[in-house]
């Protein structure tokens, strides 16, 4: 069975200070943004590269659905990143913690959502990608919580979920070019966090991402 533990140390404090603005443009101080971009290359280089588990057989049923932890005031867990992605005071619920309104910017294709019926959740790291990088052996209680985990989702527009479906990094990019040193960190720290590896063509896509990050290509 594979345990999955947070990953540790100075360097993934500094990812997930840069994570938490994941997939947004840089509004942090020029050299701040630099030194938290060379903490998610440092964080790259320590991800094992191997090529994909493609024996590792995907099953959406596997992986179980939105969960509704205790203290979320009945919230699952779209309801709860929706509230977390929208702009401030937008959000509007219904009953059973239904989102009924709320005003999101996707950061993939920077579209502006109105309606909560078009504001999608895509994961980073995708469900099948998790399943082919480590996960083969995981227990059902190791996929609900990569599943739910709310620092691998993120608010996007529909068309952009569409277009970038289950790929990663080495297939498809953000047509945001802004967004691409925040997605990649925020990529880097997922599969960090729970011991993923990556293949030669993610990690090529990861690094033309963070080559965007305030100091450029090192």
């Amino acid at each position: 069975m594979t345990t999955v533990r947070p990953a540790g140390g100075a360097l993934a404090v500094a990812l997930v200070v840069l994570a938490a603005t994941a997939c947004q443009p840089a509004t942090a101080h020029a050299d701040t943004a630099a030194g938290e971009a060379r903490s998610a290359r440092a964080q790259l280089d320590t991800l094992t590269v191997r090529a994909e588990d493609t024996g590792a057989h995907y099953r959406r049923a596997d992986w179980g659905g939105w969960t509704r932890p205790a203290g979320a005031g009945g919230c699952d867990t779209r309801a709860r990143v929706l509230t977390r992605d929208a702009a401030p005071g937008s959000i509007r619920r219904g009953p059973g913690c239904r989102i009924t309104a709320g005003v999101w910017v996707s950061s993939y294709d920077r579209t502006r959502i109105t309606d909560p019926r078009g504001a999608q959740i895509d994961h980073r790291v995708p469900v099948r990608e998790a399943q082919r990088s480590g996960a083969r052996g995981w227990t059902s209680g190791q996929r609900a919580r990569f599943y739910n985990d709310p620092a691998n989702l993120i608010t996007v527009s529909a068309h952009a979920n569409t277009s970038k479906g289950d790929d990663d990094p080495g297939r498809w990019r953000p047509p945001n070019r802004a967004a691409w040193c925040g997605c990649a960190s925020a990529y880097i720290t997922t599969k960090r966090t729970y011991r993923l590896t990556v293949d030669p063509a993610v990690r090529a896509g990861l690094v033309a991402m963070l080559n965007t990050c305030p100091g450029g290509a090192r």
